[in-house]
């Protein structure tokens, strides 16, 4: 009977006390220590910094699950994270070639991550689709739409290919690679394919939260198991998760959209002044 009388009359638990803006906020204030730690890590930056950084990734693929879901428009929800995935990349590059740091590597994109696990998310919707309609053209249009991410990194690997074999000026180098990532593929993005398949699994299963989490912990898991640093301590990521009542709460797109290269560009400009 307890059990019963614990969910609040809109459905959700007492605990679940978050709603998407709240998350998105404190995952923003855990990313600034990360990247505190990314800029000055130089200097002696303590590693706890970036260990409060590392539920991060996972809170905002979550919150970008639920965005898809929610979105009036995918067609402009992809396009506004494909043109700022393309702004991130023109922007970094441009900071670092007109404040060179070689203690800094810029190579902060969330949006490119962000966007193609919505491009799966939206093949995944097709697939399932399909398969509920017997619709078998589009069942085959999910699947092929699936390389697509994947080809799109061909540029990396003819970069690759021609950078050892040919030794070319370290600024050219730099253009052709910031061409290469203009197209936010799976092999590329921040954070690797292993984000982009969180991001999906939260999507498919955003009505079942255990199975999210066993996902989340899971990951965690492998990371560990791999290469032993402090990327497993994502698995917090999944007590804010516990805490989201499915509300949308202020919004603040802009800000999130905003805040994100700017807060990076301060960072980054102050370490190149310190140095």
């Amino acid at each position: 009977m307890m059990r019963a009388e614990s969910k609040e009359t809109n459905g959700c638990y007492r605990w679940e006390i978050l709603d998407a803006t709240s998350l998105k906020l404190a995952a923003l204030i855990l990313m600034v220590f990360d990247h505190v730690h990314q800029m000055y890590a130089w200097a002696g930056a303590p590693m706890w910094l970036t260990a409060l950084g590392r539920p991060v990734f996972p809170m905002f693929l979550f919150i970008a699950s639920e965005s898809f879901h929610y979105t009036g428009c995918r067609k402009k929800y992809l396009q506004r994270l494909f043109l700022a995935s393309l702004g991130m990349t023109v922007f970094t590059f441009a900071l670092q070639f007109a404040f060179p740091n070689p203690d800094i590597v810029l190579m902060n994109n969330a949006f490119s991550t962000f966007f193609v696990s919505a491009l799966y998310m939206q093949f995944w919707d097709w697939f399932a689709d399909g398969v509920r309609h017997r619709d078998r053209k589009l069942i085959v249009r999910a699947v092929l739409c699936c390389f697509i991410p994947v080809l799109c990194a061909l540029p990396m690997f003819l970069l690759g290919g021609l950078t050892s074999k040919v030794v070319l000026p370290l600024q050219f180098v730099r253009f052709l690679a910031m061409f290469a990532l203009l197209l936010p593929n799976i092999l590329t993005v921040e954070g690797g394919c292993a984000f982009v398949l969180l991001g999906v699994l939260f999507y498919i299963f955003r009505e079942k939260r255990g199975i999210q989490i066993l996902f989340l912990l899971l990951l965690s898991a492998v990371s560990y198991r791999v290469d032993g640093g402090v990327q497993w301590m994502m698995c917090f990521a999944a007590i804010p998760i516990l805490l989201y009542n499915g509300e949308r709460g202020r919004g603040m797109k802009s800000f999130f959209y905003i805040f994100y290269p700017l807060h990076i560009g301060l960072l980054y400009l102050s370490a190149v002044l310190v140095r």
